[in-house]
């Protein structure tokens, strides 16, 4: 393999890992100051379906913008790039339903992660 093509591996890597960090940050961090400022009850209190509701339209929006910056740092393919960070959204989003499934309503309606779900790829 050429210096030229580990190099375009490397940034693909680094594309799709900072797309990942981007909307993970973003929503953890929206989910924070959402706690912080009262609009979400405290962590591990029973949230309402506007609340959720309103936690899938910023994950939905942080995950375009996710995928944006993996296309825009993509050394080549962008959009395969994109793809590629939305089927592991897709995945981890599906791993997490299926493991918080038999956890409500501690954890939230069942529609909340089948959205997340339904929006990994939007």
């Amino acid at each position: 393999m050429s210096e030229a093509q580990q190099s375009r591996i490397g940034r693909s890597i680094l594309a799709v890992l900072a797309g990942i960090v981007v909307g993970a940050v973003l929503s953890l961090g929206t989910d924070f100051a959402l706690h912080a400022i009262g609009l979400f009850p405290p962590v591990g209190k029973w949230t309402n379906d506007s609340q959720f509701a309103i936690a899938t339209a910023y994950r939905t929006i942080y995950n375009v913008l996710g995928s944006y910056v993996i296309a825009r740092l993509a050394p080549i393919r962008p959009m395969s790039h994109a793809l590629f960070g939305g089927v592991l959204g897709l995945i981890v989003s599906a791993v997490g339903a299926a493991t918080t499934w038999n956890h409500v309503p501690s954890l939230g309606p069942h529609w909340y992660p089948l959205a997340l779900v339904i929006l990994a790829l939007p």
